[in-house]
């Protein structure tokens, strides 16, 4: 029976699943390059090739048909330089996606501009809260907003949060590396138990932990003190360079496994 099967595979099935991957490949590559330059440029090969076959096959004319050759020899190279920001594109969706990850695993980068706003907005006194979206959808939340969907920046963070913007009184909620909405309205906690010197942020921030696995980052504007809050509770005074390592750490298991998981008592 397995011999049968292998001789199946190899006999049909391999020639099916070949040209189902370059049927795959051809169509991404281009899905990659529709709507721009590259398709006039591919059109322009097209019209090349054919040249060339005609040259070299139908009229025989041999000085031309030597130079189409030659271009054809560096073929590579000529592509390679043509379709530069092409290529570049592709490799970053291929390093985005999950094999890539767990073949690779990513800098982080995103988690290292959060700390660097947590930083400056903490010498600065800036008030803060960044929310890290788990499990719990925070849908109802990032709807009270204003919707971003851009990249996690410290530029980004530290323009919403300046106390001059519209949007710095609210939350900002990041959906892995994306920071989905801006000036968001979380519940307050009712707790009896949290501490009268905690202010409006802080009451935030533990109000959305306790209805979501949601966790917290909080600057606050008259100490500079950083905060996590999980749920239902508050840690204050965090090191941020600790933090740093507990995101990463966080993140980096996510990716890996395709989950999203709890922190537990990490943090």
């Amino acid at each position: 029976m397995l011999d049968l099967l292998i001789l199946i595979w190899k006999k049909y099935l391999i020639h099916l699943v070949d040209i189902a991957l370059v049927a795959c490949i051809i169509y991404q590559v281009l899905l990659l390059i529709r709507g721009t330059r590259a398709v006039q440029v591919l059109r322009g090969l097209v019209v090349l090739a054919v040249a060339t076959f005609v040259v070299q096959k139908v009229f025989q004319l041999p000085t031309l048909g030597w130079i189409l050759q030659t271009f054809w020899l560096a073929w590579a190279v000529i592509l390679a330089v043509v379709f530069q920001p092409e290529l570049r594109s592709l490799l970053a969706q291929l390093g985005s996606q999950k094999l890539g990850r767990i073949l690779l695993p990513e800098e982080l980068n995103f988690v290292n501009e959060i700390i660097l706003a947590l930083r400056e907005a903490s010498e600065s006194r800036i008030g803060m809260l960044i929310v890290l979206e788990q499990e719990t959808g925070l849908r109802n939340y990032i709807e009270t907003g204003t919707f971003v969907n851009g990249e996690v920046s410290r530029d980004i963070l530290l323009t919403i949060f300046h106390p001059r913007t519209i949007l710095h009184d609210g939350a900002v909620i990041i959906r892995e590396d994306r920071i989905v909405a801006a000036g968001c309205v979380l519940p307050l906690s009712n707790d009896p138990g949290i501490s009268r010197v905690l202010g409006t942020r802080h009451r935030a921030a533990i109000g959305v932990t306790e209805t979501s696995d949601a966790v917290v980052l909080v600057v606050s504007e008259e100490t500079g003190a950083v905060s996590v809050a999980r749920e239902g509770r508050i840690e204050r005074n965090v090191e941020l360079d600790e933090l740093k390592e507990k995101l990463k750490d966080f993140y980096r298991t996510m990716s890996e496994q395709g989950l999203i998981r709890r922190w537990g008592n990490r943090v």
